[in-house]
């Protein structure tokens, strides 16, 4: 008889998370939902069909451990999605220390934590770790250095240790341009909401948690959405002394969609 599989979603109780863990329910999984929102991360799972919803906050090594062995209570486990992540639009010296060290500590060693938890914890069967990166990881992003700087991070991760793992396991970076979720409706209205909304319709959930469901047992590391998108950033990183007159031409295509999504508001 085939045993049915558990998964982890990190940061699932909206956004993102949730649809990839309602997307991993829908192909037979037992999926685990957490969130540093608890009462967020249980109502998810009751309304999705998840098997659990927990608290965790991915700063702390020993929380991924603990999930992961609540996930191996329901299944083996084969899939960890590290999507948890935090941003704060503002120039780095405008930071906080705090939000600095929150940015890396969720972002960067949150992702670190997980893929090892997963990693350790996977059988003999193997499986996949799937990391929420952004297209920001590519090239320049102003007023989101931080932020541009941990998820640059966790693609280079990616691409490292899915040579260190055992055979059958695998690990995936996906790279989604603008998403419509919470976190970007926060923003200020600066440049980086600009350059966020300059390519223009933005992602829904559902699509970028289509993506990163589809890494799941593939051997692609590393996908950005839209991929002509992906190109235009990699040309950024690749002469980043002459990106800021694209830049600000992205910047002023933003601005014209920020203030059409004031008007709408109004």
């Amino acid at each position: 008889m085939a045993t049915t599989s558990s998964c982890v979603v990190t940061g699932a109780a909206r956004g993102i998370g949730r649809a990839i863990a309602e997307q991993m329910v829908a192909r037979g999984h037992r999926v685990v939902v957490t969130d540093v929102d608890g009462a967020g991360a249980a109502r998810t799972a009751s309304e999705i069909g998840a098997a659990e919803g927990l608290a965790q906050d991915v700063r702390d090594p020993a929380s991924h451990r603990a999930v992961a062995e609540a996930a191996g209570r329901h299944g083996p486990l084969t899939v960890w999605f590290n999507n948890a992540g935090v941003a704060f639009d503002r120039d780095l010296v405008e930071l906080t220390d705090e939000q600095v060290r929150t940015t890396v500590e969720v972002n960067l060693l949150g992702v670190m934590w997980g893929t090892r938890a997963a990693v350790d914890a996977f059988g003999a069967a193997g499986g996949d770790v799937v990391i929420t990166s952004s297209l920001s990881a590519l090239g320049p992003v102003p007023n989101l250095s931080a932020y541009a700087a941990t998820k640059a991070a966790v693609l280079s991760l990616a691409t490292s240790v899915n040579l260190e793992t055992p055979r059958g396991v695998r690990v995936h970076a996906l790279c989604p341009d603008g998403v419509s979720t919470a976190m970007v409706e926060g923003m200020t209205g600066g440049t980086a909401e600009k350059l966020v909304r300059s390519g223009g319709r933005m992602l829904t959930t559902d699509e970028v948690a289509a993506a990163a469901v589809a890494l799941v047992g593939s051997r692609r590391v590393a996908r950005t959405m839209p991929g002509w998108r992906g190109a235009v950033m990699r040309i950024g990183g690749l002469v980043p002394s002459q990106a800021a007159p694209a830049l600000r031409l992205l910047e002023l295509q933003g601005s014209r969609a920020v203030k059409r999504r004031r008007a709408l508001r109004e």
